[in-house]
């Protein structure tokens, strides 16, 4: 049980004050999160222009790697970064400074491509399921076992009930298949906490930071990602907040 901390995701510039999206922010808030008690760093690297690039991880990864050593680091394999096939395959071939993990969407098509290529990489996966039609794809692919961890991860527009559900249903089908893997569970923005608290409840890893929510237990809106980070591990270690 650990808790991730993600730093940006695809939020656009004006979702926080401090949503980082430079090199430098990004290495200044994961060193942040990390002192907060993260045991592991979810980077969305971005380019000169401020979008999302995986061109851009060897340059991040680096960066981060030097100032958080010992962390493990993750990127995502999104398809809508690069909005291309061979684009997104393209740009992983090229990767020198290799992150620890990347997490694979497997809602999208180009999933079990991607998941053949990290491996060749060397690259560890963390295989994000958003619906039971996603896991029931996952444990349908051969050396589905083959994988650094499960992401549960869920639709941003789901109410808490019906995330729960699904939810419950993608464990399901994991369980009945005898899936050994570990397993993260995360909300976004009104699940965040729920969904912390669940995490714990069922003995699963979590993440926290501004990818998937801006507000504390609270209500508030946190500082920064390490105020995020704080709270969750807060509640993990077994104190109220």
């Amino acid at each position: 049980m650990i808790v991730q901390a993600c730093i940006n995701g695809a939020r656009p510039s004006d979702f926080h004050p401090l949503l980082p999206l430079t090199i430098d922010a990004m290495v200044r808030d994961a060193a942040a999160s990390v002192a907060a008690g993260a045991a592991e760093l979810h980077v969305h690297p971005r380019g000169a222009d401020g979008k999302e690039s995986l061109a851009a991880v060897d340059d991040t990864v680096g960066a981060i790697g030097r100032v958080c050593p010992g962390t493990l680091i993750g990127v995502s394999t999104g398809a809508w970064i690069e909005g291309d096939r061979e684009k997104t395959r393209e740009a992983i071939r090229l990767w020198s400074v290799l992150p620890d993990y990347a997490s694979v969407n497997l809602s999208e098509d180009v999933a079990p491509d991607v998941m053949q290529l990290l491996r060749q990489k060397g690259v560890g996966i963390e295989v994000g399921l958003a619906s039971v039609a996603d896991a029931e794809r996952y444990i349908g692919l051969d050396d589905h076992e083959r994988v650094f961890r499960v992401l549960i991860e869920l639709d941003d527009e789901l109410d808490l009930q019906r995330a729960c559900d699904i939810a419950d249903g993608i464990i399901k089908v994991l369980r009945d298949s005898r899936v050994n893997r570990p397993i993260l569970l995360h909300g976004f923005d009104d699940t965040v906490w729920p969904f912390v608290r669940l995490a714990l409840e069922r003995r699963y890893s979590t993440r926290i930071g501004l990818e998937d929510g801006k507000h504390l237990p609270d209500g508030t809106i946190a500082n920064d990602n390490a105020a995020l980070v704080t709270a969750a591990v807060a509640i993990f270690r077994g104190h109220a907040f």
